[in-house]
């Protein structure tokens, strides 16, 4: 199920509005405002041959929720994006454990 309006804590920052402008501005990560620009080409090039208009809606809602996200919690963003980089190069991730020793440690917690 996607996530909605109510999945977010809207106590501590307001949440961007469900609009390209607003989304784009609250992406705070570099690598996200890029991704989002090459991915909304790409949308707009879908919709002007198909003329179907969800794939643009599907991309907004998408791109929302990476950008609650990103204001919601924009270090934890940057830490994801850093892990990924980590990931992908081969490099050892340095922190936390596998996720064979978190679900052997919540066995064992039962």
């Amino acid at each position: 199920m996607p996530a909605q309006p109510q999945d977010f804590d809207h106590s501590s920052v307001a949440m961007p509005e469900k609009n390209l402008r607003s989304i784009r501005a609250a992406l705070i990560v570099p690598r996200d405002r890029e991704a989002f620009d090459a991915g909304l080409r790409a949308v707009l090039d879908e919709v002007r041959v198909s003329l179907d208009l969800g794939v643009l809606n599907d991309f907004i809602h998408r791109w929302w929720i990476s950008a609650c996200d990103s204001v919601r919690d924009p270090e934890g963003r940057r830490q994801m994006h850093a892990r990924a980089d980590q990931i992908l190069t081969g490099e050892p991730l340095l922190q936390g454990r596998s996720w064979r020793e978190a679900l052997a440690e919540r066995e064992a917690e039962r």
